[in-house]
């Protein structure tokens, strides 16, 4: 296909290069040399061209690519993806598999300019190659985790939450990184709610018009009538009958040992789990190699691989493309999709 006779319908997605010490190389430079994602997307690569160099030797991979300056990207020829060039991190200084001070600033600074650019308008959608939490804490100290610095980043006030997404499937939870004994006490029937409203909207902005969403319970067996909590009485079967009347196609709550067989069985788009590892287990179980995870609640979609930077293999060319070209995939068609609702605005 001709990329330059299509170019204009592609999104811009901003990609930020992950931690240098890990796998995110060679996953930025594999990639770059599929021509799938060429003709989907249009990429502007955030990064070093060194560190990017030595991921493509190691991949095997000549990725082509032009030069490109963070204040002119508009004038650019988009037949080839664009690499931004920020000369921050030479490869003798990256310490393979370790999280270092130099890999956490290397990897936000590559983050906060991507996000800084779709905030611009001059990206339609961010992605960004698996980060290392502790290099990034030794960077930005405080960093509980992307939201919190994206947060930052733009000064955003509103609500943000992690989606973790499969092909068939969606993940979404009411809490997240806290500790297990605080989750309980997280829950309420607005809580719920609020979740449930921002699933739908951002199933709805990949493309699925009528979602379904399928309702965890907290306790074993759903709490038995009662017999092993109340929470899905007090709770939970009140949030999920306020949001059937809201028009939502969503059902529950069912127990949390069978409510991805029964979802996957039975066609629904998405889990809403009342805690992390409820859902994350079970989503990594199905396709760890395929699993992305998405933010929403932003002003444009963010996407990246949800495995992480597997200090173990890095370098070792093995490194699969799966869970990063879908991140890709995803923020495409929502950057479609959300431009084609302003069009239509």
């Amino acid at each position: 296909m001709d990329i330059t006779q299509h170019h204009d319908s592609r999104p811009t997605i901003a990609l930020a290069m992950g931690d240098p010490a890990g796998i995110s190389p060679e996953l930025t430079a594999q990639l770059l040399a599929l021509d799938d994602i060429r003709e989907q997307a249009y990429i502007v690569v955030i990064g070093d061209r060194r560190i990017l160099d030595k991921g493509a030797q190691e991949a095997g991979v000549q990725p082509d690519l032009i030069s490109a300056s963070l204040d002119d990207l508009s004038g650019l020829d988009r037949s080839k993806h664009a690499f931004v060039d920020l000369g921050h991190l030479a490869p003798e200084d990256v310490e393979r598999g370790e999280a270092t001070l130099a890999g956490g600033t290397f990897a936000t600074r590559n983050f906060r300019t991507a996000l800084e650019l779709a905030h611009a308008g001059k990206a339609d959608a961010v992605c960004f190659t698996p980060f290392n939490k502790k290099a990034m804490r030794f960077a930005y100290p405080g960093y509980d985790d992307e939201i919190r610095f994206v947060s930052d980043v733009l000064s955003f006030t509103g609500k943000i939450r992690e989606f973790n997404v499969l092909e068939k499937i969606w993940n979404a939870r009411v809490s997240s990184h806290i500790p297990l004994k605080e989750v309980a006490a997280n829950l309420s029937v607005d809580r719920l709610l609020s979740e449930l409203e921002l699933t739908v909207s951002c199933l709805k902005a990949a493309g699925i018009d009528e979602p379904r969403v399928a309702v965890a319970g907290l306790n074993p067996h759903a709490g038995d009538g009662g017999s092993f909590g109340m929470e899905e009485i007090e709770i939970i079967e009140p949030a999920v009958a306020e949001a059937k009347a809201r028009g939502y196609g969503v059902e529950g709550p069912f127990p949390a040992d069978t409510v991805f067989l029964r979802a996957m069985k039975e066609g629904y788009h998405a889990v809403l789990t009342m805690y992390h590892d409820q859902g994350q287990i079970a989503m990594k179980l199905i396709g760890f190699d395929k699993g992305v995870t998405m933010m929403g609640g932003l002003p444009f979609p963010l996407c990246t691989p949800a495995h992480g930077t597997a200090y173990d293999i890095a370098g070792k060319g093995i490194a699969d493309i799966g869970a990063t070209r879908e991140a890709i995939l995803l923020a495409t068609r929502m950057a479609k999709r959300q431009r084609q609702a302003a069009q239509a605005a």
